[in-house]
Parts: structure tokens; sequence; C-alpha cells
């Protein structure tokens, strides 16, 4: 799910959709990707809508802009990559619309999608997300879609109290207890039919599914974060700097 405005992280956003945002001078996207072909998942299909160019410009230039490569500025421009390092990944790039909710970007890729069941997430969240594991739960589950739920960090500072009201503990970053929908979803093509020209993934489709009991949580107890805003970005590439990146299994 690669079209959304992200509005939230605007330091970045003017330029390039947040897909595109940078951790370690890879694209969170790429990061995103990453997760998926560790566990041999190399077909991707990306929902485009906003600044959708910077993307499709990423990927038509991918082998050049990770490699090093020599250019002969004659009329043919030949060009020679050296010490290539590719990713073996067939991907499709969809525009789906500018502003257009995320189930009816669903519904557009429709046609590419020949397989009964496929995976989905957004554009924005990295985790050390067990991908088979994931499977292999949604298929005992025998539902039409498994989201994933993950603790989120708390971003004001969390504190309890005795009975008294008096403060015992101060944490700034707690991790919640409770979880979020943090995306990884697995789908049987049935979801198509609740899916339609003007519809939320999140709202109505979902509501639908859970009130006929076709929706199950994969619960994860391990590490996720959503890039939301610039201090989640600060936050994802430090951890990479340090060499503490949780999502990088790869």
């Amino acid at each position: 799910m690669c079209g959304g405005l992200g509005t939230r992280l605007r330091e970045e956003t003017e330029y390039k959709p947040k897909p595109m945002v940078e951790i370690g001078g890879k694209p969170i996207l790429w990061h995103i990707m990453k997760i998926y072909s560790s566990y041999g998942f190399n077909d991707f299909i990306l929902c485009l809508g906003y600044k959708q160019n910077v993307i499709k410009e990423y990927f038509v230039n991918y082998e050049y802009m990770n490699n090093d490569f020599s250019i002969n500025l004659n009329s043919k421009k030949k060009i020679t990559c050296h010490n290539t390092h590719n990713e073996n990944w067939n991907v499709t790039l969809v525009d789906t619309g500018l502003e257009t909710k995320k189930g009816t970007r669903i519904k557009i890729i429709e046609p590419y999608i020949k397989e009964e069941r496929f995976m989905l997430t957004y554009g924005d969240g990295v985790g050390n997300i067990n991908i088979k594991e994931l499977i292999d739960y949604h298929i005992r589950k025998g539902k039409i879609a498994t989201f994933t739920g993950a603790h989120s960090i708390s971003r004001f500072a969390t504190v309890e109290t005795d009975e008294n009201g008096e403060i015992i503990d101060w944490s700034e970053k707690k991790t919640l207890e409770r979880q979020i929908n943090a995306g990884f979803f697995v789908m049987e093509r049935e979801i198509f039919s609740y899916l339609n020209d003007d519809c939320e993934l999140e709202e109505e489709p979902m509501k639908q599914l859970a009130q006929q009991h076709q929706v199950a949580l994969y619960k994860h107890e391990g590490f996720w974060h959503c890039m939301d805003t610039y201090r989640d970005q600060i936050f994802l590439q430090n951890l990479w700097n340090n060499g503490q990146a949780p999502w990088k299994i790869w």
C-alpha cells in the first residue's frame, strides 16, 4: 500500500511518498520487501498514488541506484554496472489513484492477483514478523482475512500510581499492552467480494468480515514500528545505524 499522502511526515513527504523515506540509505519500502523476500516471497504489487513517479523511477533505475556503474557518454550512452547486487523481485506498479481509499486500491489490483491467497501490508511499518508462522496460522484458522496485531510504543510518558494516587513509576516510550493493527495481512481471494469503488479497508469490509467471524488476529509479540512521523524516522534510523534493527532478518 504505497499511495497515501503521509501528511504527518511532511518534512520528507513534501518531496517524496512516505514509502520512499529512507532508513539507512534505503526506502522503508525496500526494507518491507526485504522482510518478505527473506521468506522466499518475491512477487510484489505496489498500489501507487501520491508522487507515484518517484517510486516508478526508483524501480526502473534500481540497478543503477544500488550499484556502482560506468557510463560511456556517447550517443548510445552505454552503462556497465559493477559488483551488481540486484534483488530477485518481480514488481508490478499500479496507479490506484491519488486519494483512493485503501479498500478500493486493493479492489483495483484484483486483475493482477492470480493466486487464491495473497499477503498485504502498509508501506510504512517494519517488524520482525515471522511470515511463515503468520501464513501457517492463517491456514489453521481458515478465515478470509488474518491481520497481525502488534504492541505499539506510547508517544507520551506513562505513569503508574498506587492506591493513594502517588506516582510510583514513570516511563517514556513504554510498550503498550494492547495490540493494534500492524498490517501484514494474509487474505483469501474472497476478500474482493467485500470491496467496492469507495471503501476503506479497515471500516465496512473488515466490520462485515468480523460479524461473519471471518477475521483472525495473529498476535506478534516481537518488534514492530510504524514510521508515522519524523520522530519515528529518527528512531528507526538510530536502530539501523547502531546495528540493532530487529526487522533486519535477512
